[in-house]
């Protein structure tokens, strides 16, 4: 109990700029934890829905029958979101009578930019963890080397300096590079492993986009030669 005392006596008792320092990585070590629940939830939700939703496209169903069930629940993420765009823009085109090429190429397209659409989604906040965990410990240390500046330069107006004198000093220094690393450890963690989580999910989504086009290829083939 003691310990905990001495270490917050040390927080109160440190020179202005280092609480603005221990502030400050405070304050962004919880908006990083705020932010990584957030992500953590979204990612985990992300691929839950596209195991679902590959599940049910595979299971033969009729892709305009899937067209409307996706419609009718408005705005949608992930791989339905892909699905959607695409399909929607490949009946569009074709029903203008477009040639196969043109219909596939304005179907890709449209899937592109919705592939591009879900993975800014899902790095959404990914850049902010990276910085914490990049900065942190600088801001850490610079905190730390300014309050032992300040413990040596206060040292110089003593005739005879003391472990006791300077060691409060240092003590609340080095605290502010403890709490650096307390925030960017957890920072870094959690975007190596989200980075990884997006990854996966953008593979899964291409590897989608890539079979969805080959079987509206082979539709568009199809009529056309009907109609042919």
């Amino acid at each position: 109990m003691s310990g905990e005392i001495s270490v917050i006596g040390l927080l109160f008792e440190a020179g202005i700029i280092v609480q603005a320092v221990m502030l400050t990585l405070v304050g962004m070590s919880i908006v990083s934890w705020a932010m990584i629940f957030q992500r953590r939830k979204v990612l985990k939700l992300a691929s839950a829905e596209a195991k679902r939703f590959e599940d049910k496209f595979w299971s033969g169903i009729d892709l305009s029958k899937l067209y409307t069930e996706v419609s009718a629940r408005g705005q949608v993420t992930g791989l339905e979101a892909l699905f959607k765009s695409g399909f929607k823009e490949f009946i569009r085109l074709h029903k203008n009578n477009r040639q196969a090429g043109a219909v596939m190429e304005g179907t890709q397209r449209a899937m592109r930019v919705g592939l591009s659409r879900e993975v800014e989604r899902l790095e959404t906040h990914l850049p902010f963890l990276a910085t914490v965990g990049s900065i942190s410990p600088y801001i850490g240390l610079f905190g730390t080397v300014w309050g032992i500046m300040n413990s040596f330069i206060a040292l110089g107006s003593v005739q005879q300096a003391t472990l006791n004198m300077v060691a409060p000093g240092i003590a609340e220094a080095l605290i502010a590079t403890a709490m650096g690393l307390f925030a960017a450890i957890p920072a870094v963690v959690a975007y190596n492993k989200f980075s990884h989580q997006v990854e996966l999910l953008e593979s899964s989504y291409f590897n989608f986009v890539e079979e969805f086009s080959n079987i509206l290829h082979r539709q568009a083939g199809n009529t056309t030669g009907e109609a042919a």
